[in-house]
C-alpha cells in the first residue's frame, strides 16, 4: 500500500502472521474490572469519506474518526462523537461519548441512533448520578428507549420501517477513571494497554454458544445461510430495531466497566467492515505506530490532521486493501497523549 514504508510493512505483516500462529495457545491479558454486576440473560473508491478530528482539552480525549462507503452500494454506517457529553459536576465526573452504528436493511435506524442515543444517555446519567451510577442499568435503559423510539408510533419514525431494519451499536464512554462499553451487535471496541490488544466487547454472532442457546430457548433457530443467521436472515443476534425478528434478536446491550490505568494507550471502536479482515492485534500495531509518528499516509504538506485521525484513515485504507466488502467506520480514542510524537 502506498502509505506504508516498505520495511515497516514487512515487519507488521510478519508480526501478524506470527500472532495468528500463536493465538490459539495465548490467552488475552486480564484487565481489572469494577465489581461484577449480577448476571443477566443476557465499493466506490471515489466517494469522499467523512472524517473528524479533535485535540485534547482538560476534559476530553484526543480522537479521530472516519466513515467510508467502501465497496457497498449504499452507506449504512453512522458515527457519533460527543466530547464532554456530561460535564463534571458534584455527583459525577465528566464523560466523552463515542459510538459506531452499523445499519442493515437501510439507513433509518443507524441515523436515528446517531441523532438520539447520546441524548438519551446524557439524560440517564444526570438522573442517576445522585444515587450512584449503575452503568448496566443506565445503558440498558438507554438502549431500550432508543429501540422503542424506532418502533411503530415512535418519535424517530412512525411508518413501521424499524420493524424490518436495524443497527448494531458499539458505545464507549470515557471518564477520568473508567471506560464504559455497551455493545449490541457485531461492531467492536478494542483497548491497547501497554502494547497488548484487549477486546472490550464481545461480538453478538448467532453461532456464539450463549447467543444460540438464548435464541433457541425463545423458539428461534440459527440457520447456516451464507454464514450463521437468525432464522436464516440476520447475521447478528442483537441489534436496535429489527422488531419483526423479536424476541430472537434483542436490543439489550452487554455492558462492561473497566478501570483506567496509566498503561492505557488508546481505544479503537469500529464496525465489522474493519474487524472482518484485520485482527485486533494488527489494528493496535498499526495505530500505535501511527501515534508514534512511525508511519503516515502520503498527504499534501498543507493538509493537517491529528495522529488519531491519521490512524483511523490508515485502518480504513488497510481494510479496503484487505478486501473488505462492507462499509467501514473507525474511531481512534487516544487515552495517553504521551504516545504521540
Amino acid at each position: 500500500m502506498h502509505y506504508f514504508k516498505e520495511k515497516f510493512t514487512a515487519e507488521l505483516m510478519s508480526s501478524e502472521m506470527d500472532s495468528r500462529d500463536s493465538s490459539a495457545n495465548t490467552k488475552s491479558k486480564e484487565i481489572e474490572l469494577y465489581p461484577k454486576k449480577r448476571k443477566r440473560h443476557s465499493q466506490v473508491a471515489g466517494v469522499i469519506p467523512t472524517m473528524e478530528e479533535s485535540k485534547a482539552s482538560s476534559s476530553s480525549a484526543t480522537h479521530g474518526s472516519i466513515s467510508v462507503i467502501g465497496r457497498r452500494r449504499a452507506m449504512e454506517d453512522a458515527v457519533m462523537v460527543v466530547p464532554g457529553l456530561v460535564a463534571a459536576g458534584q455527583w459525577c465526573g465528566g464523560y466523552d461519548f463515542f459510538a459506531v452504528y452499523d445499519g442493515h436493511g437501510g439507513t433509518l435506524v443507524a441515523n436515528a441512533c446517531r441523532d438520539r442515543l447520546h441524548l438519551l444517555l446524557a439524560d440517564e446519567v444526570r438522573e442517576n448520578a445522585k444515587k450512584g451510577l449503575d452503568w448496566y442499568e443506565v445503558m440498558c435503559s438507554c438502549f431500550m428507549k432508543m429501540d422503542k423510539e424506532i418502533g411503530v408510533g415512535g418519535k424517530a419514525r412512525d411508518d413501521g420501517s424499524g420493524n424490518t431494519t436495524g443497527s448494531t451499536a458499539a458505545v464507549v464512554v470515557v471518564g477520568k477513571k473508567e471506560i464504559v462499553v455497551a455493545n449490541c451487535g457485531d461492531s467492536r471496541a478494542v483497548l491497547c494497554r501497554g502494547g497488548v490488544a484487549i477486546p472490550l466487547s464481545r461480538d453478538h454472532k448467532p453461532d456464539r454458544s450463549d447467543e444460540r442457546e438464548r435464541i433457541e430457548a425463545a423458539g428461534g433457530r440459527v440457520i447456516n445461510w451464507n454464514g450463521s443467521r437468525v432464522l436464516g436472515v440476520l447475521a447478528t443476534s442483537r441489534s436496535i430495531g429489527d422488531h419483526s425478528m423479536k424476541p430472537f434478536v434483542i436490543s439489550e446491550p452487554e455492558t462492561m466497566v473497566y478501570e483506567r490505568t496509566e498503561c492505557d494507550e488508546f481505544v479503537v471502536v469500529a464496525s465489522d467492515g474493519l474487524w472482518d479482515v484485520v485482527s485486533n492485534k494488527f489494528v493496535c500495531e498499526v495505530v500505535r505506530s501511527c501515534l508514534h509518528g512511525q508511519i503516515k499516509r502520503n498527504l499534501k504538506e498543507e493538509t493537517v490532521v491529528s495522529n488519531a485521525t491519521e490512524a483511523a484513515s490508515l485502518l480504513a485504507e488497510l481494510a479496503m486493501a484487505r478486501g473488505s466488502k462492507d462499509n467501514i467506520s473507525v474511531i481512534v480514542i487516544q487515552l495517553n497523549n504521551t504516545t504521540s510524537s
